[in-house]
């Protein structure tokens, strides 16, 4: 049976006005999610100074947080579904925001690294907690508008992590910097367990386990995973080798940067909020939840690939256009097919299943930093460029194919 045909699951009771309180702190988190994952990056300089590390201490660093929060994403969506939203993404802020303030104690590199990777295993299960609340939240209709929102916190985070943080730094010096942004976690914590309400009979684990060999006999989920892994190593070269494109290859300067590269990052809430918007448009005019998602994944694949244009180095303002343009359609792109997972599996398996697509982006980053970087270091941007631009529309394919291939989800009742 064609899964597209298939309703989408509904929350179990009727939606209520609680709901948009509970995405308001959903975008908290996960705006504190991303100023306390980019503390370290901004204030590198001082840290490696403080402590004696040289550049690949640091790359270890980076590289001990990226393995555990890639890792971290299988057991983060298994506790989400045995302990519950509530309770799980309690324990996951506060795990992080610990883990945060403790980066402002370390007194060596080794320290450091086994700070970063406690940071990494808490952070994801933001990442899974969240679909799990739309699912019980959000009726179809509303569900990409919620995914939008809350995603674009990170952007949020990523804008305002750097004057907050420098202002930190310089005011109260690093250390205290780390301790302070972690220390805001509390204040959302506290916010998090008056509102988001109990459910009647609550445990602190819940009865039904997990169905894990059910799950993993899920094929569409790890067409879902490839997906994500061949799609999101674009949006990791835009966020993190960007703007080193701009200094190294077109000859501007940190301030040139600084005050245009967030038009960038703008475009990318944009498409975040927008493409949601979009596939519920389309829900609304009496198409289905998943042949929705599917239509706005296309629309992404067909622009994505505008961004191969850099490679001929056109003008500096319609390089960023170009950019913005590719940055728009991966968030797009990302929402709605975050957005089909929750359409397509029941809430008391969504966040498992989307613990385990998530780590396929985590995997696509691990994997293609390492070949980005060798293009990079001799100078050849416009093969990676290229690249990058084939990437969305296999993404879509894979994900096309993963849904008409496959009959209906052994995990759906009825």
């Amino acid at each position: 049976m064609d899964i597209t045909t298939q309703p989408a699951a509904e929350p179990t009771s009727a939606p209520s006005r609680m709901r948009w309180a509970i995405l308001a702190l959903l975008f908290a988190s996960t705006v504190l999610n991303y100023v306390d994952r980019q503390t370290l990056s901004i204030l590198a300089p001082m840290v490696q100074r403080d402590l004696g590390m040289d550049d690949i201490g640091y790359a270890h660093v980076v590289q001990l947080f990226l393995i555990a929060y890639t890792i971290a994403y299988l057991l983060a969506g298994w506790l989400t579904d045995r302990l519950g939203t509530r309770l799980a993404l309690a324990l996951f802020v506060g795990w992080w925001s610990l883990a945060n303030m403790a980066t402002g104690l370390v007194r060596s590199a080794g320290a450091l690294g086994g700070a970063r990777a406690m940071l990494g295993l808490g952070e994801a299960g933001n990442y899974t907690a969240g679909p799990k609340a739309i699912s019980e939240h959000f009726p179809a209709r509303e569900r990409g508008l919620a995914f939008g929102t809350y995603t674009a916190g990170a952007m949020v985070g990523a804008t305002i992590a750097p004057p907050l943080i420098g202002w930190l730094a310089l005011t109260h010096g690093w250390r205290a910097a780390f301790v302070a942004t972690g220390a805001l976690g509390f204040v959302w914590l506290a916010a998090w367990l008056a509102i988001y309400p109990r459910r009647k009979g609550e445990r602190v684990v819940t009865a039904e386990p997990t169905p894990w060999a059910a799950i993993l006999r899920e094929r569409p989920l790890w067409g879902f995973a490839l997906s994500r892994m061949l799609a999101d190593p674009v949006w990791y070269f835009y966020l993190f080798w960007f703007p080193k494109y701009l200094s190294d290859q077109r000859g501007l300067d940190l301030a040139t940067i600084a005050a245009t590269a967030w038009i960038v990052y703008l475009a990318a809430d944009v498409g975040s909020i927008g493409g949601g918007l979009f596939s519920g448009r389309l829900i609304q005019r009496g198409m289905t939840p998943a042949r929705s998602r599917l239509v706005a994944l296309a629309a992404a694949g067909v622009l994505a690939p505008v961004g191969m244009a850099i490679s001929v180095e056109p003008s500096i303002p319609l390089t960023f256009a170009i950019a913005a343009a590719v940055a728009f359609a991966h968030l797009v792109f990302q929402i709605n097919l975050s957005t089909l997972v929750v359409d397509l599996y029941p809430t008391r398996v969504v966040a498992t299943v989307f613990g385990i697509v998530a780590a396929g982006s985590g995997l696509g980053g691990i994997f293609s930093t390492q070949l980005v970087g060798k293009l990079a270091q001799s100078g050849d941007y416009g093969q990676i460029f290229l690249l990058m631009g084939m990437l969305h529309p296999a993404a879509v394919l894979v994900a096309w194919l993963s849904l008409r291939s496959q009959p209906r989800s052994a995990l759906r009742p009825g």
